[in-house]
C-alpha cells in the first residue's frame, strides 16, 4: 500500500517537536482530493465548536469526492454525519488520557489507517491526537493538527503533553490569538501555522430565515416578555465563571440604578456546577432582579435566540481562544458586548459592529451595558447590520471548510 510522506519521520521523540519534518511545507502546490481518504480524530461527537467544526470539514470532505471518516467515542452529531456520507468509526476511550489506553488507541489507529488507505490524519484534541500522532508516524501518513484552544501550560509536562497539537505536518490556529500561543509556546516555523477561523452559516441567522414560532419559543424561554417595550440583552454560554455571568448581574443592578430598562436572560447549561448556579441566582434575588434578569438554562435554537434579542454579551473574563457567541450575534444582526482579548478582539470591530471593555473592568463593562440601553433602536440595528456584513464577508463555514481542504491539498501534494 502506498503511503505519503512529506520527509522523513524521525521516530517520537521526548524532545517535543523532534519529530516535525524536516522540510517546509509552504511550497506544496495544490490539488484534488478526489479518491483520498481523509481521518478526522476527535474524543466525543457532541456539542461543542470542534465537533461542529469536524462535521462541517466532513460535509466539504465529501462534498470533494473524498472519502471522510471520523474515528470517537460517538455522540449525538455521529448521526448528521452519516446522513451526507461521512463514515463514523467507534474509538472506545478515546477522550482518556491514560498512557496505556493512548497507546492502545495508537494501535487501533494504525490498523484502521491501513485498512482503509488513509491518506491524511487530522486530530483535534489532546488525548487522542498522541494516538493519532504514533499512529501517523507509524504508518508514515500525513498528519495535521487543530489547535482549537489555549491550552494551560503550569508545568513542563503539561506543556509536553499540550505540545501534540503543534505535531501536523501543518497546525491550524482558529484565531490569530491562537496561532500567537501556539508560537510562543512551541518551537514551530511560523510558516506551518495557518490561521482558520471558525465559521457560521449566515442563512441561518439571516433576517426572515427564523419563523415567527421559533421567535416566541426562544422568548418564551428566555423568559422575555415581547409585550414589553425595553430592550432585551442575552448571555449566552454554559455557566461557568470564567465566562462573567457573576460580573454581567453586578452590571445589570448598576444600569437599573440609573434608571435604565431591560429585561436580560443568562442562557446555558451549568454542566453540574450546581454551586455556581447558586450563586448566580443569590445574586439576582440580593440584587433584587428577579423581575428583570432569568437563568433560562440550555436552549438549542441559538439563532432565534438571538434574533429576540437587542443585543448580546459575550463578557468571558479570560481570553476565548476564539468566540463563537460574538460571530453568532454579529450573523443575527444583533451588536455584541465582549472583553477586549483573545479571539473576541478580532472578531469586534468596536463601535462598528459592537463594543469592547478591558476585562475585569467593573465600571467599563456597566458603562457599555447603559451606552447599549440609551441608544435608539435604529442605532442598534445599524451596528447589528454592520456585523451580519463583516460575517459574512470573513467568518463564514464555506470559508472554513475552503480553507480546511486547502490545508489538506498543500500538506499531500508533492511540489512540482
Amino acid at each position: 500500500m502506498a503511503r505519503y510522506t512529506l520527509a522523513m519521520h524521525a521516530p517520537l521523540a521526548l524532545d517535543p517537536l523532534a519529530d516535525r519534518p524536516a522540510a517546509s511545507v509552504a511550497t506544496l502546490a495544490f490539488g484534488s482530493l478526489r479518491g483520498k481518504t481523509i481521518l478526522q480524530v476527535i474524543p466525543r461527537l457532541d456539542a461543542g465548536g470542534a465537533e461542529r467544526t469536524t462535521v462541517e470539514v466532513a460535509q466539504a470532505l465529501v462534498n470533494a469526492g473524498a472519502r471522510a471518516l471520523v474515528a470517537s467515542e460517538g455522540g449525538r452529531l455521529a448521526a448528521e454525519l452519516t446522513a451526507f456520507g461521512a463514515e463514523v468509526i467507534e474509538l472506545a476511550k478515546a477522550s482518556s488520557k491514560n498512557p496505556l489506553t493512548i497507546w492502545n488507541n495508537a494501535g487501533r489507529l494504525a490498523a484502521l489507517i491501513c485498512k482503509n488507505d488513509v491518506s491524511l490524519v487530522h486530530a483535534r484534541s489532546r488525548a487522542p491526537a498522541w494516538s493519532a500522532l504514533w499512529a501517523a508516524r507509524r504508518t508514515k501518513t500525513a498528519f495535521v493538527t487543530t489547535y482549537h484552544g489555549t491550552y494551560n501550560a503550569k508545568s513542563g509536562l503539561k506543556r509536553f503533553y499540550n505540545s501534540v497539537m503543534a505535531r501536523g505536518d501543518l497546525v491550524i490556529a482558529n484565531s490569530e490569538f491562537t496561532r500567537e500561543h501556539v508560537l510562543r509556546e512551541h518551537a514551530v516555523a511560523p510558516e506551518l501555522v495557518v490561521t482558520i477561523p471558525r465559521g457560521i452559516d449566515p442563512e441561518a441567522f439571516a433576517d426572515g430565515a427564523i419563523s415567527s414560532s421559533r421567535l416566541r419559543s426562544a422568548a418564551g424561554h428566555a423568559g422575555f416578555n415581547l409585550a414589553l417595550r425595553v430592550p432585551r440583552i442575552v448571555l449566552p454560554g454554559r455557566l461557568t465563571a470564567w465566562k462573567g455571568q457573576a460580573q454581567f448581574i453586578d452590571a445589570l443592578a448598576k444600569v437599573r440604578d440609573q434608571g435604565l430598562e431591560f429585561q436580560a436572560a443568562l442562557v446555558g447549561d451549568a454542566q453540574g456546577r450546581d454551586a455556581y448556579l447558586e450563586s448566580l441566582q443569590t445574586a439576582i434575588e440580593a440584587h433584587k432582579l428577579t423581575s428583570r434578569v432569568t437563568l433560562a438554562g440550555h436552549y438549542s435554537d441559538i439563532p432565534a435566540l438571538l434574533k429576540v434579542a437587542d443585543v448580546v454579551a459575550a463578557p468571558s473574563q479570560e481570553p476565548e481562544a476564539f468566540g463563537r457567541v460574538a460571530i453568532e450575534a454579529q450573523a443575527a444582526g444583533r451588536p455584541v458586548l465582549v472583553c477586549d482579548h483573545g479571539g473576541q478582539r478580532e472578531t469586534v470591530e468596536h463601535g462598528v459592529t459592537g463594543l469592547k471593555v478591558p476585562p475585569g473592568d467593573a465600571d467599563a463593562l456597566t458603562d457599555a451595558l447603559a451606552q447599549f440601553l440609551r441608544m435608539s433602536g435604529t442605532e442598534r440595528q445599524d451596528m447589528g447590520r454592520r456585523g451580519q456584513a463583516r460575517v459574512s464577508e470573513r467568518y463564514t463555514v464555506a470559508a472554513l471548510q475552503k480553507a480546511t481542504l486547502a490545508v489538506y491539498r498543500r500538506v499531500l501534494e508533492p511540489a512540482g
